[in-house]
């Protein structure tokens, strides 16, 4: 086996293998799936670590152990693509790959591992510890059938208490507040047989439009006639039913119905029904069908209904629906429901100095509503505390990013909230994390509260990389102290608390060559870990990492992670791939921020583009590419000379660091990524060539929107216009590789996009190349693909970018060549 990054000189000294394995042919065929070098396919195929998991009780840890990545066969299973799911119609479940093959525990006071175990070959999701965290339930996949099973946790244990016929559309089961029985999802016991698509249609299909505005963006996967239609009703009715952990006492609960939610409230006497209503529409998904919100009580009695709404096609964009929405119980409460109306007909044009109002209704929810408080801007909901009934209620200004936090008491309207947090959602830098959760006397993921302390947890950027800390919040003045702070040549950050205050915690504690590994931290003893993880590709220990900052012409703070080949020396110039995805900012100050570790794990798998270091390449990734504006209606008025001025600013320190000639440099990126790719091709002449994936390049076919520009394409045609890189097809002429999957379910990014760009630059005498990836998605994750990925990615910079001269060289050099 070669030493990884000494390929240059065979594949330099060989262009005629490259331009075989390219062709020059004008036609479109199917080849056979590519691998790149075997020491890559060694390091793809490595068995990724557990996910981990503390328990409720604060005293064990799950591990959830995963495979390498599945085979395309996996991906190719039937699949059904209805009202934007994609589902798995012999399983009633969703589609796609199983992730986690099997559990253990580990015994945080003795570091004792336990393997619980499971039937051969399942696939196990939906993993929940019970309140008290003395079992944990899954469901487990196999033959076709999914049944819900339940761990217990000292013995390490586990037992189906529902073999099969688990209807795993939406949620499939949820604990009931007791943590002895389970609230489950089973298919419709009298529905019949599987709907056939019939030989001949009844007629055409046909939509009509009602002379009101429905900017609908353009989502995937919908509902394409009466067949489909009815099949989405066949796997999607469900029958409630109540089961023991033990497995015992199996009872259904009222009649089956087009369930999308099915919630218990804290005190587990009722349970909050959120129900589909018929006829479906073929332009909106499932989330924005008619439905129904009500409450029933265990034995199926409907008490009360609490919400109706309408098809959903005419909110406005970035807007909400009218009436009821966000309905939820207060996590605090027995039985209280909680939800939101919008005060500005859920339009955010509309100027206002109230937006949204905050309503609660408490069993037996005959009586009439309480408002409790109105916001500013949009509400997104709450977080409630330890602390008698108080909540973080959240409201959000999507035209300055100002969020704020207001600790609100549910029980009390006139009790005024107090402001704990406002600041631009994009203020990395003023982030005051995340507050550390428990569970209450209802078994609810509540905000802690010890002695009048809260405990939060975050990123911590700052100026030099992510330093994640733990800090100790008071509950009655916001007043914060911080506990621990991460420090030192390596990455680590608090994952849970094993001591209501902060005495003892557990981290995720990593560095450039060690994977994350979790450690525990108590007051007075030594450091323990708990875990020993290997690094599953430890030959690309060399690889050098550092995070650079540098600026742009107009003065604004750029910054990249730049990673360097084992065998490079001082002084060599290498050809470097510059990774990157815009980004919008409402000032030059969020923007600049830097964001990300120089520390962490160098993890490289699936189609990452750090292995590109491995080929002898320098790697900008994470190269930040801000579009600033103060006002986000026409921030985008400036997207290309703003996105061009920060490839510059990459390119130029490359340069200046002295890895860089300036001349071998390749532009890639994924999604917007790949919209950014072909736009810098268009607009200048920095990089030799580019790698699109899973990109959108016209936006005349995401005329309502698209990533945070508001405008529709009828208000703003000419920015539409300039954007599309298809627009400006003819002014390409770097080579450029497209990939995409076939199956992309994304919204916006269909497979033509990419189809149709590939068009458009051969029909204008342009370089590229257009791979199609079969059953892949949005993301790629058959082993076949993600192996031809990183084959065609390597193949096309050594043909491109790797060599000294520029391939292209002039019009006869390129028709010589």
């Amino acid at each position: 086996m070669k030493p990884l990054g000494l390929h240059i000189a065979l594949r330099c000294a060989a262009p005629a293998l490259a331009l075989a394995a390219f062709g020059l042919a004008p036609v479109a065929a199917q080849e056979a799936y590519r691998l790149p070098p075997q020491d890559i396919v060694d390091i793809v195929d490595a068995a990724p670590a557990p996910y981990t998991s503390l328990s409720p009780a604060r005293d064990t840890l799950l591990l959830m152990h995963r495979e390498a990545l599945p085979p395309v066969s996996e991906l190719a299973r039937p699949m059904e693509r209805l009202a934007g799911l994609r589902l798995d119609a012999a399983t009633n479940g969703r589609h796609g790959p199983r992730t986690v093959t099997g559990l253990s525990l580990i015994d945080l006071e003795t570091q004792e591992e336990r393997t619980i175990e499971l039937p051969d070959d399942a696939g196990i999701s939906s993993i929940s510890w019970s309140p008290d965290g003395s079992k944990i339930a899954f469901t487990v996949t196999r033959n076709e059938t999914i049944g819900i099973w339940v761990a217990d946790v000292e013995r390490a244990r586990a037992r189906a208490v529902v073999e099969r016929g688990v209807n795993a559309v939406f949620s499939p089961f949820t604990w009931m507040p007791d943590g002895e029985r389970l609230l489950v999802s089973l298919t419709d016991p009298d529905r019949g047989a599987q709907p056939q698509r019939p030989r001949v249609p009844a007629g055409p299909v046909i939509q009509e439009a009602s002379g009101y505005e429905a900017p609908v963006r353009t989502y995937q996967d919908l509902l394409n006639d009466e067949h489909d239609a009815e099949l989405f009703a066949w796997l999607a009715t469900s029958q409630l039913a109540i089961v023991g952990a033990n497995g015992r006492g199996l009872r259904n609960v009222g009649e089956p119905g087009l369930y999308f939610m099915a919630d218990p409230a804290p005190g587990g006497d009722y349970i909050l029904i959120g129900e589909m209503r018929q006829p479906f529409s073929f332009q909106v998904p499932w989330s924005r069908f008619p439905d129904r919100t009500f409450v029933i009580d265990l034995n199926g009695n409907e008490i009360a209904e609490i919400a109706e709404q309408p098809l959903a096609d005419n909110i406005p964009i970035g807007g909400v629906v009218t009436g009821r929405r966000s309905v939820g119980w207060q996590d605090s409460h027995e039985a209280r429901l909680t939800w939101a109306e919008a005060l500005d007909g859920g339009d955010p044009r509309v100027e206002t100095d109230e937006r949204d109002s905050v309503w609660t209704l408490e069993a037996p929810f005959d009586g009439e509503p309480v408002e409790l408080l109105r916001t500013e801007d949009r509400y997104y909901g709450a977080q409630f505390t330890q602390q008698g009934e108080t909540g973080f209620a959240m409201e959000y200004d999507r035209d300055t990013r100002v969020v704020r936090r207001w600790l609100v008491d549910f029980s009390d309207p006139s009790v005024e909230p107090r402001l704990a947090e406002e600041r631009n959602i994009q203020d990395s830098y003023a982030d005051p994390g995340e507050p550390i959760m428990t569970r209450n006397r209802f078994g609810e993921s509540v905000v802690a509260v010890t002695d009048g302390y809260m405990y939060f947890t975050g990123d911590g950027a700052t100026p030099e990389g992510d330093r994640p800390f733990l800090n100790r919040v008071s509950f009655d003045t916001f007043e914060t102290e911080e506990i621990w702070r991460n420090s030192g040549e390596n990455y680590e950050q608090v994952i849970g608390l094993t001591a209501p205050d902060a005495s003892a915690f557990l981290t995720s504690w990593e560095d450039p060559q060690t994977p994350a590994n979790v450690r525990w931290h108590r007051a007075g003893e030594e450091t323990v870990q708990i875990t020993d993880f290997p690094n599953p590709h430890p030959q690309l220990n060399a690889i050098s990492r550092e995070l650079i900052t540098f600026d742009r012409a107009d003065g604004v703070p750029l910054s990249a992670t730049l990673y360097l080949p084992a065998d490079y020396e001082e002084g060599d110039q290498l050809p470097v791939v510059v990774w990157a995805y815009p980004r919008e900012f409402n000032n030059a100050e969020t923007a600049g921020q830097v964001r990300g570790s120089p520390y962490e794990f160098t993890r490289v798998a699936g189609t990452s583009p750090r292995f590109l270091v491995t080929q002898g390449y320098a790697l900008l990734e994470n190269a930040t590419m801000p579009i600033v504006g103060d006002d986000p209606e026409t921030v985008n008025d400036s997207f290309i000379e703003q996105l061009v001025m920060s490839a510059e600013a990459a390119r130029d320190v490359t340069v200046e660091m002295g890895f860089g000639d300036g001349e071998r440099l390749a532009i890639a990126g994924h999604s917007y990524g790949a919209f950014m790719t072909a736009n810098l091709l268009a607009h200048s002449d920095i990089f030799r060539a580019g790698i699109a994936r899973s990109g959108a390049y016209n936006r005349t076919l995401t005329p309502f929107g698209f990533q945070a520009e508001r405008r529709t394409f009828w208000e703003a045609s000419d920015i539409y216009f300039e954007l599309s890189p298809f627009m400006q097809a003819d002014q390409i002429d770097e080579p450029m590789l497209m990939i995409h999957g076939q199956m992309d379910n994304n919204s916006g990014t269909f497979p033509i996009q990419s189809e149709r760009m590939f068009a458009a630059v051969k029909g204008n005498a342009g370089t590229a190349r257009l791979v199609m990836l079969p059953y892949e998605s949005h993301g790629y994750r058959g082993r076949e693909s993600v192996l031809h990925v990183l084959a065609e990615s390597f193949d096309w910079l050594d043909r491109w970018v790797m060599p000294e001269e520029d391939p292209m060289g002039s019009g006869e050099e390129a028709a010589a060549d």
